[in-house]
């Protein structure tokens, strides 16, 4: 794999571990009953880290799977590659 690639991979690892803490961190919060307010407010922050993170991978899958396939001449594999990827994402 590339250093880019590499780089993408240990990005994604990082922003899955902060999330892994925002989640931990809203289950604490239930325990202790915090406000709805506060509790709304970190979910929304986890649901945009997850955004990120699926863009990401969005990414990392289009520059390894459709690219190796237009490259070997297979853009219709590619084409539905990519639909489908995007199709599970949004």
């Amino acid at each position: 794999m590339t250093q880019q690639y590499d780089s993408a991979r240990d990005d994604v690892t990082k922003r899955l571990a902060r999330v892994a803490g925002h989640a931990a961190s809203l289950k604490r919060m239930w325990e202790e009953d915090r406000p709805a307010d506060d509790m709304l407010t970190q979910i929304a922050a986890v649901r945009s880290a997850l955004d990120q993170i699926g863009r990401a991978i969005l990414e990392l899958h289009i520059d390894q799977a459709v690219t190796r396939a237009v490259e070997a001449g297979h853009p219709e594999e590619a084409t539905r590659d990519l639909k489908d990827a995007l199709g599970r994402f949004i």
